[in-house]
């Protein structure tokens, strides 16, 4: 077996452990919680006789250890049981919110990776100039506001008294118009995109100014390519390792600011699912619901980690 592919097979080992340490964490932080689970199903009415009959049925009685393995038995066979609020099966609500949110994570990632590298590259070229400085000013701002103020700014322009343009709120599949999912997504993808696209912005510009004033760029000149031959196929094709790194992080973080996003432009994905999970003390959602953000955003990272390898085959992963 080749060094990359013994590297491969370790960084999928590390997941699978980093799984199993996470799903540790949310069963014992769910299990911490004040309340208890049968009396939350049954109502504060509820005999002393029925919530003891419904914890021996659900086993809460057990070792928690034994609890623990038969979730764990439970998540390996997609049988998560049903939530508490709602009374269907957990898979039936986790599956469909989590493919809108990775609807909304894919357009986000789109806008963050595309412009997000362009405006590095011009803002590398154009150092220490005005297009770099207005460059740079945009990314100061972008790092310093939380989503949840660009939101609620975007909303206000775009989505309300001032220029009603996209919708603030809801969700349209694209199998029903896709105009109307583009609009929809328009502007919870841009809350998110607007933070995350800074640190893109400023890892590529740092990379590439180094770049262009390497070695082997003064060399690729000297060869006579042309300026933008330089750019694209010497500097920004090196620059790009660590910006994947970055992007790779990005996606770990939006995972995060899902929840806040969603929340406020009533987004149907799976971080509202969350917080509704949590007011409602769904506990058998919520651990559902945040093993499958932490188990997105692992995998991302894995995915980041094969894409390098991709890119740069050179490196020595022994």
């Amino acid at each position: 077996m080749s060094n990359t592919k013994q590297y491969i097979v370790k960084r999928f080992v590390y997941l699978l452990a980093t799984m199993f340490a996470v799903s540790v964490v949310i069963f014992g932080l769910a299990n911490a919680l004040p309340g208890n689970v049968a009396r939350t199903i049954l109502g504060s009415y509820a005999t002393e006789d029925k919530v003891n009959a419904l914890e021996a049925q659900l086993g809460l009685n057990d070792p928690l250890y034994v609890q623990y393995l038969d979730w764990l038995h439970g998540v390996l066979t997609l049988n998560l049981g049903n939530s508490i609020k709602y009374g269907q099966p957990i898979t039936e609500l986790v599956i469909p919110k989590l493919l809108n949110s990775l609807q909304l994570a894919g357009v986000t990632m789109v806008i963050v990776v595309t412009i997000g590298i362009a405006l590095g590259v011009v803002s590398a070229v154009k150092h220490n100039g005005r297009v770099d400085s207005v460059i740079s000013t945009f990314v100061y701002a972008g790092v310093s506001i939380p989503e949840f103020v660009t939101g609620l700014l975007l909303i206000l322009l775009l989505g309300g008294p001032v220029f009603s343009v996209f919708p603030a709120s809801g969700y349209v599949s694209p199998f029903e118009s896709v105009v109307g999912w583009g609009t929809h997504m328009f502007l919870p993808a841009l809350t998110l995109s607007i933070v995350l696209m800074t640190h893109v912005v400023r890892q590529t510009r740092s990379e590439m100014v180094e770049a262009l004033n390497s070695e082997y760029a003064d060399a690729a000149r000297l060869k006579g390519l042309s300026r933008q031959k330089v750019i694209i196929k010497h500097a920004l094709r090196n620059s790009l390792l660590p910006t994947i790194t970055v992007i790779a992080l990005n996606f770990g973080y939006l995972m995060g600011g899902l929840v806040v996003v969603e929340e406020l432009f009533a987004y149907p994905g799976i971080g509202r699912l969350v917080v509704g999970a949590i007011r409602n003390r769904d506990l058998p959602l919520i651990q559902a619901a945040v093993l499958v953000i932490a188990f997105t955003y692992t995998f991302g990272n894995f995915l980041a980690d094969i894409l390098y390898t991709r890119l740069n085959p050179q490196i020595d992963y022994s």
